[in-house]
């Protein structure tokens, strides 16, 4: 869901420049140091990809009936005869606000990755693998098939991106989380224990290394969670992926009933990944796919009197999920997510807004942009340079294609986050200190406040933060309606 509205020669010689020298700083602050240091190793990090295997709606029933294995080739065929008009449709029916990734865009964003870092350590997809409305888009013409044949679709849609995946960069684990679309019934709807979740439990697994793929077929089932080693040379670190979309306001189950019975399984899961970890002496990524904090453009959108007395718009329900996690913030080294389709930077920090006095105890967290261009927005995806030895996200770079379809796209880096805010990692205390930055600027007038929001959304927009830029840089650390009302209205520090 979003809210707001090179050639591959070129790009691979580019991005190796880049590496090395995020490597070679690295190295030499280590040498300094007196430390001796494991090179820094690639991982690969997507959201939102929002695949649409139904630009050409007439071939539909041939991709209901093909097993996945078959889809590449319906797929790569030429548009049947009246494609253009009956997608054109299709768009009318679903009032569709946008274009989702067609299977063209698939291609050419896969292409592109691989240029950018042939061989990653290992690969993260923090949700939203299927189109908006996808519910409207399958079955708006359909007459006999019922709910149980929509989720088989759906499984095999996912099951399909990560074949994809998996067939570019072959024996690379790939991680992924749910997000709000990826459901068997409805967006923002789901049901724990399903047939659903348990069919496409084998999609998953397959993409873990060999010795995680039993543990995450037993977990999966229950509601979309999961926790895995992340690969060597990554030293001792587990990624905890999380089914945040049972946390949202917006949650029912699949017959539009609210039920907090799965978070809090979940809730109690989590606790437990965290207190093993703990024991077993590992690091921790957390990767979900609705961020924590507060919704800004929603909160301004809709006119929120904060300073007034009225709530701002939260991404997820105030359950316990940020305390949970800073609690362990000696142990989380990084949280990923995406669902915004921007690329952002935030922080989860103690509410008391002391962050200095509490730089143990917050948590680096790294929004990721989108591949779907269905805002308006150009496709993107991150290529990270990760410390094995410590799990610490050394540097990133953003990718970004040069228009929307995929078709005769060239893809080229846009900016690497040591080369733009010249830190060394991107670490609490670097976020910490940026955002500190950015509320200090409430004209957004120094050079980083202004590469944020030039990077913040893909393709060259006019620069949407600019009008709420002090409301938008106090929600990045502020993550519930008590902080984010005190940075907001300035009774905070």
């Amino acid at each position: 869901m979003c809210l707001w509205p090179v050639a591959v020669a070129v790009l691979a010689a580019t991005c190796c420049v880049s590496a090395q020298s995020t490597r070679g700083r690295q190295q030499a602050l280590a040498a300094r140091a007196g430390r001796v240091v494991d090179a820094p190793v690639p991982a690969l990090l997507i959201s939102d990809i929002h695949f649409d295997p139904l630009h050409d709606p007439n071939k539909e029933q041939r991709l209901l009936d093909a097993p996945v294995s078959q889809w590449t080739s319906i797929l790569s065929e030429p548009a049947t005869p009246g494609a253009a008009k009956e997608f054109a449709a299709l768009q009318r029916v679903c009032h569709a606000q946008g274009v989702d990734t067609p299977y063209a865009l698939l291609r050419s964003s896969l292409d592109a990755m691989h240029a950018a870092t042939p061989r990653p350590a290992f690969i993260t997809l923090s949700g939203d693998l299927v189109a908006h409305d996808f519910p409207c888009r399958v079955t708006s013409g359909w007459v006999e098939q019922g709910p149980e044949t929509y989720a088989a679709f759906v499984v095999k849609t996912i099951a399909f991106v990560m074949d994809q995946l998996r067939a570019e960069f072959p024996g690379v684990p790939v991680y992924v989380s749910l997000g709000n679309n990826d459901s068997g019934c409805d967006d923002y709807r789901m049901d724990s224990d399903s047939w659903f979740l348990q069919q496409l439990a084998a999609s998953v697994a397959d993409s873990m290394p060999a010795a995680e793929r039993r543990k995450v077929l037993a977990e999966f089932p229950a509601g979309g969670y999961y926790s895995a080693r992340l690969p060597a040379p990554i030293h001792a670190t587990r990624l905890i992926v999380l089914n945040d979309l049972f946390l949202s306001p917006k949650y029912r189950t699949c017959e539009g009933a609210p039920d907090p019975a799965p978070w809090s399984v979940e809730l109690t899961w989590l606790k437990q990944q965290l207190a093993q970890a703990r024991k077993s002496g590992e690091r921790v990524w957390v990767m979900g796919h609705i961020p924590p904090g507060v919704d800004t453009y929603a909160t301004v959108r809709r006119f929120r009197n904060v300073c007034g007395g009225e709530k701002p718009d939260l991404f997820l329900k105030p359950d316990g999920l940020d305390d949970l996690l800073m609690q362990d913030a000696d142990v989380v080294k990084l949280a990923l997510f995406g669902h915004t389709h921007m690329d952002e930077m935030r922080l989860l920090a103690p509410e008391s807004g002391d962050h200095e006095a509490a730089a143990g105890h917050s948590i680096a967290v790294k929004v990721l942009p989108s591949i779907t261009p269905v805002h308006g927005n150009n496709p993107s995806f991150t290529v990270a340079e990760v410390d094995p030895a410590t799990a610490s996200l050394l540097d990133y770079k953003v990718i970004e294609a040069s228009n929307q379809t995929g078709m005769n796209t060239t893809w080229s880096e846009e900016y690497d986050f040591d080369g733009t805010y010249h830190e060394t990692a991107y670490s609490p205390a670097a976020v910490r200190q940026l955002i500190a930055d950015f509320r200090r600027d409430p004209r957004a007038q120094t050079t980083a406040s202004q590469a944020y929001i030039r990077y913040y959304y893909k393709g060259g927009l006019a620069p949407v933060l600019t009008p709420f830029w002090p409301q938008y840089a106090c929600s990045l650390a502020n993550t519930t309606a008590r902080s984010f009302a005190a940075c907001v209205c300035g009774t905070g520090k």
